[in-house]
């Protein structure tokens, strides 16, 4: 068994600042030498990156549905061997969600501290924070933080309203230099804010003055044994695509791969590298959108992709991924550029979000769990080798299989089934 300070971060919804808080206390507690490790509640990339930057450390997904639940308990257990902090981003809102970041701090006992824009109101906080408390009996709770806080009478307004069985967990002022900046998937990536640490030290130093700079009390986990994956693909390079324009990689993604016995050669298509020679090669999702026009222009690594695919070699290409291997794309403002053309059809981006949610893909290979968001939709003549799944069991993304191509929307978790992945890729 180990023993670790943690807690779960969560909120009455999304927009109520709860990642850059998550990401300012773990910047503050490395910055005194203690080993935080960060998790976050469902699928997303972006998050994940802005906390890898804070903490030093990788930050994981844990998604009951899509993960597993066996996934989810020995990544916190093998957390808690050498952490000094766990702090896991609860997704939405607290209850939002089949299953919710609740049913995580439920099922292994995370203390919720809810955080909660407390910018318009004064005693109705307290109920807020009642609500977020009781809705879910047996649910471990922390306390309550109030976010975008006006001043400090605003504050003293705030905290006599709270039940005397929920503490008050500190608050933080309204401050623009606060603010992460976003765009249409969420946050900006990490990698291009330049003063990513600068913003995340300035909210760290105010989060220094609250009970926040204390640590949670200890919380125990299972001693579980990392699963043993035999070696499928020893002796396989795969290429991965890896920058700004294919940047959505599962941390336990390459993980997984490496423990598969593959090796990993990375690439950037925007900054002009070939093709690394390889037996599988992976496109990722990210933003090809932003970067169409230079992704055009990269004839020389749409005619290795041919040749690769030609060949008879496996290619995964994943939502943006998939996207940048379409005939044409056009972008938000209505631009029309050419791509790869490994798919027939064209891709465009729409105003409003398209899809999101969990997906199951029963492949060939296997069934794989995974997730969709995205702004664009794709018009094609192919017809799909399967339609994914959502949990209920209605139908949602398109899989698309030229030869040894898989294209999909999807953004599959490989630990969700390794077998499959690696008969995917060998």
């Amino acid at each position: 068994m180990a023993a670790c300070p943690a807690f779960l971060f969560a909120a009455p919804a999304s927009g109520q600042g709860k990642t850059s808080i998550v990401a300012a206390l773990a910047r503050l507690h490395a910055r005194q030498g203690r080993r935080v490790c960060v998790f976050k509640c469902g699928p997303d990339f972006i998050d994940p990156m802005i906390h890898r930057v804070a903490s030093g450390n990788e930050c994981e997904v844990v998604d009951l549905w899509m993960c597993g639940v066996d996934d989810v308990a020995w990544r916190l257990a093998r957390a808690a061997r050498s952490a000094d902090l766990i702090i896991v981003e609860g997704v939405m809102g607290l209850y939002d969600g089949e299953p919710s970041a609740a049913d995580i701090a439920t099922r292994f006992n995370l203390p919720v501290l809810a955080v909660i824009d407390a910018s318009a109101m004064a005693a109705t906080f307290g109920a807020i924070a009642f609500g977020l408390a009781r809705y879910q009996p047996g649910l471990p709770f922390y306390g309550a933080f109030a976010n975008r806080v006006g001043s400090a009478g605003h504050a003293d307004m705030l905290q006599p309203g709270l039940p005397a069985d929920i503490p008050w967990r500190g608050h933080l002022l309204r401050n623009a230099d606060f603010a992460l900046p976003e765009r249409h998937l969420g946050l900006v990536l990490a990698e291009e804010l330049s003063d990513l640490t600068t913003c995340l030290d300035r909210i760290a130093d105010a989060l220094a003055a609250t009970p926040l700079a204390e640590l949670p009390p200890p919380v125990t986990f299972g001693e579980i044994a990392a699963p043993e994956l035999p070696p499928l693909l020893s002796g396989k390079r795969i290429a991965i695509a890896r920058d700004a324009a294919f940047a959505f990689v599962y941390a336990a993604n390459l993980e997984c791969l490496r423990d598969l016995g593959a090796e990993l050669a990375f690439f950037s298509p925007l900054a002009g590298d070939a093709l690394p020679d390889c037996d599988a090669a992976w496109l990722p999702g990210g933003y090809p959108e932003l970067y169409a026009e230079r992704l055009s222009n990269r004839r020389d690594l749409w005619f290795a992709l041919t040749k690769h695919v030609d060949a008879g070699k496996p290619l995964l290409a994943e939502c943006g991924g998939m996207m940048a291997l379409f005939e044409t794309l056009v972008d938000r403002h209505g631009a029309t550029f050419s791509m790869a053309g490994l798919l027939p059809g064209k891709v465009a981006m729409q105003a409003r979000l398209a899809a999101l949610g969990h997906q199951e893909a029963k492949l060939p290979e296997g069934c794989l769990r995974g997730h969709t968001f995205h702004y664009s939709t794709s018009e094609t003549s192919l017809s799909p080798l399967v339609q994914a799944q959502n949990p209920k069991g209605r139908g949602g993304e398109a899989v698309y299989r030229r030869k040894r191509l898989t294209a999909s929307y999807v953004h599959f978790y490989f630990p969700s089934n390794p077998e499959a992945v690696a008969e995917l890729l060998s």
